[in-house]
C-alpha cells in the first residue's frame, strides 16, 4: 500500500487557476472550454457507473445512493450535475477560492454537496471511501502523475470505479491543445498546460494495472467545429481522451 506523506500540488499549477477562480461559472470566460466539454462528460460518467453497478443484468438507472468524489472539482462543474442525478457529492479541490465559489454556488441552487479545500493524498488518510473517483483534467497539472492515481485509487471502495480524463501527449494535441486553443483561438488564457505534461493512455493504464486496476472503456472528447460541440469518439484519442476503470 502507498504511504501517502506527501502532496502532489504544483504550486504555480494553483496559481494559474486562481486568476480565474472567481469565473468557474462563467460560460463565456476562462473556463468557457469546460462548460462546452462538462455534457458530454456527465454523460460518460453516468453511463460508466451504470455499467459498472448494473447487477444480475438488471440494469443501474439512478446514482441515488451512490457516494461519489470529485478531485479536483474546481468551482463544481461536474459535482452539481452528478448531485441533481441523486449521487451524495464530496468535492476537493488544492484551491481555496474554487471551493468557496463551488459551496457559494451549490447554495444559490439549493443543492447539497460537500465542498472541501484538500487534496487526494489528505483524503487518502480518511476512512471515507467512494463508490465513484473522479479525477478530470487534473492529472496533467500535478506534481507526480503515478502518485496523485494512487492517491486517488486509495479514496474507492474495494469495488469501487475511477474515472479519468486528461490530454494525450500527441502532435495532435499539441497543435489543438496548446497553439489552437491558447495562442489562436484563445479558448484558455495562455500558459494553461504544458505539453510535456499531458499524459498518453498507455501511461495512465501502467499507473492503474500497478495498483490491479484494467481499463474498461476509453473514449476520445472531441470537438466539432461544425456542430460546436464535444462528442464521444472510440477511433480517436489523439487529443482530449476519458476513461473508465476498476480492479482487475
Amino acid at each position: 500500500m502507498t504511504e501517502f506523506s506527501k502532496n502532489t500540488v504544483l504550486d504555480k499549477e494553483i496559481s494559474q487557476f486562481q486568476k480565474d477562480s472567481a469565473h468557474w461559472w462563467d460560460e463565456g470566460g476562462a473556463f468557457a472550454p469546460l462548460h462546452k466539454l462538462n455534457p458530454t462528460r456527465i454523460k460518460f460518467i453516468r453511463d460508466s457507473i451504470f455499467k459498472h453497478y448494473s447487477k444480475n443484468g438488471t440494469p443501474l438507472s439512478t446514482l441515488d445512493g451512490l457516494d461519489i468524489c470529485d478531485i479536483g472539482c474546481g468551482g463544481g462543474l461536474v459535482c452539481e450535475p452528478l448531485a441533481r442525478l441523486g449521487a451524495n457529492v464530496t468535492g476537493i479541490d488544492a484551491d481555496g477560492q474554487a471551493i468557496d465559489v463551488a459551496k457559494q454556488h451549490a447554495q444559490i441552487m439549493d443543492l447539497d454537496i460537500n465542498y472541501k479545500n484538500t487534496t487526494s493524498d489528505e483524503l487518502a488518510k480518511t476512512d471515507k471511501k467512494y463508490d465513484v473517483v473522479c479525477a478530470l483534467e487534473i492529472v496533467e497539472h500535478v506534481k507526480d502523475p503515478a502518485y496523485f492515481v494512487a492517491s486517488c485509487l486509495e479514496c474507492l471502495k474495494p469495488d469501487g470505479i475511477i474515472i479519468l480524463s486528461t490530454l494525450n501527449r500527441t502532435p495532435h494535441s499539441f497543435l489543438l491543445g496548446i497553439i489552437a486553443a491558447e495562442h489562436i483561438l484563445k479558448w484558455v488564457p495562455k500558459g494553461t498546460h504544458n505539453w510535456k505534461q499531458f499524459i498518453k493512455p498507455s501511461e495512465l493504464r501502467r499507473m492503474l494495472n500497478h495498483h490491479n486496476f484494467d481499463i474498461k472503456e476509453v473514449m476520445g472528447l472531441n470537438y466539432s467545429l461544425k456542430n460546436k460541440t464535444f462528442h464521444l469518439d472510440e477511433d480517436d484519442i489523439r487529443n482530449n481522451y476519458i476513461l473508465s476503470a476498476a480492479k482487475a
